[in-house]
């Protein structure tokens, strides 16, 4: 009797169980972000990369630009983000970016977070010099994703590829 309900229990609860647990990743695709700046004079600037939801709170920083972490304090809404838990950001993290040039990365969004009320948050910042929140920001859709978006601040344009 019980050797019976264990083979049932094989037969039908492990396959089940085994096919659930492989399906609870998110299928994501890679962009290629071009940030262009505006031809301002002084340092660097950080730039945060971030996935917030439809209520605007921070769910993932997907890149930063500007990897001493001296200065992340400097950006405080992502700070207060960021800064309570301090994941590693390290694989995700490059050099500032100057007044006039340009930089590409690579960020990583899950599929699922397209055309469901997401959005991206650009925020920029120059030592001794403005923090611009919402530098660009925009709603993550199948057909912003691929649009060339204009900044308000240290940012020109940002344009995205699906890669």
């Amino acid at each position: 009797m019980i050797r019976s309900i264990f083979s049932l229990f094989a037969i039908f609860f492990i396959p089940i169980f085994s096919f659930l647990s492989f399906n609870t990743t998110n299928e994501s695709t890679k962009y290629k972000c071009l940030i262009q700046m505006t031809n301002y004079t002084g340092e660097g600037a950080y730039v945060i990369i971030s996935l917030l939801d439809s209520k605007d709170n921070y769910q993932k920083t997907l890149y930063v630009q500007g990897d001493d972490e001296e200065w992340y304090h400097d950006i405080p809404e992502w700070w207060k983000f960021y800064g309570k838990r301090r994941p590693d950001i390290d694989a995700i993290t490059g050099a500032t970016i100057s007044g006039g040039k340009r930089a590409i990365s690579v960020i990583e969004i899950e599929n699922d977070k397209i055309d469901s009320g997401y959005k991206i948050r650009f925020e920029t910042a120059v030592e001794d010099q403005e923090y611009y929140k919402d530098d660009i920001e925009f709603e993550l859709t199948s057909e912003t994703i691929k649009n060339k978006v204009e900044g308000k601040g240290f940012i020109r344009y940002v344009r995205m590829l699906p890669q």
